[in-house]
């Protein structure tokens, strides 16, 4: 019986590409039979350790990725709708709160990563389909809530949120991402025969599954196989 192949995904919620990826790897996770390992970071901390400017901050690339991701959402059927001003919510604004509350739901959840697959979504879908805030904690309560989240487990949450502990796991798992090579998210990486194999962007799909021995099946894999 063999082991099934082991997959990390880096991703920020600020990040509307990550969500891409991530709505991808989670459709995916059963029919390439592998083990999807959410690792929630920081983009911000990725950006400035490797020397990368954001996209946002030049303006031709800006203006692409706002036309982009009207083409882009409608090919991966996912619900993205930039906000009123995206350069506010992505550069101004931040997330660094919010991926610390999806590192304490993390942190508290046992057996799986169910809660933070779906916290994750909701605060995708406040800034990038919603135009809503995730910078407060009233608004990490109601993404929370959505998800599933018990009233108890939202309090406990946000506590941990602000602890030393969790903030050392986000600055932990950022760094895991930069010493893989990452220079912006979403980042998957592959773990083939022992070997880590990093993908960036959500375009890769096809060259990731043909270096894990799997077939890319288009963006929705369960319309594909009827």
């Amino acid at each position: 019986m063999t082991s099934k192949k082991v997959v990390e995904l880096f991703y920020d919620v600020v990040s509307p590409y990550s969500w891409l990826g991530f709505e991808i790897m989670c459709r995916y996770r059963n029919v390439w039979d592998v083990e999807l390992k959410l690792r929630p970071a920081f983009l911000g901390g990725i950006m400035q350790g490797a020397g990368n400017k954001p996209p946002g901050l030049v303006p031709n690339k800006f203006a692409y990725m706002v036309k982009d991701l009207h083409r882009l959402a409608n090919y991966f059927d996912v619900p993205l709708h930039p906000p009123a001003d995206p350069f506010e919510v992505m550069f101004q604004k931040g997330t660094l709160s919010a991926m610390r509350f999806v590192t304490a739901v993390q942190q508290m959840e046992k057996g799986g990563d169910k809660q933070v697959e779906q916290v994750s979504r909701e605060l995708w879908r406040r800034i990038w389909s919603e135009d809503k805030d995730i910078t407060q904690p009233e608004s990490f309560s109601e993404a929370a809530k959505k998800a599933g989240l018990t009233d108890g487990e939202i309090e406990k949450a946000l506590k941990l949120c602000t602890s030393q502990e969790v903030k050392e796991k986000l600055k932990l798992t950022t760094e895991d991402a930069l010493n893989y090579g990452a220079f912006g998210f979403p980042m998957l990486i592959c773990h083939i025969d022992g070997k880590p194999e990093m993908f960036f962007g959500s375009d890769r799909f096809e060259l990731m599954a043909n270096c894990i021995g799997e077939k890319w099946l288009g963006p929705k894999p369960d319309v594909s196989k009827l």
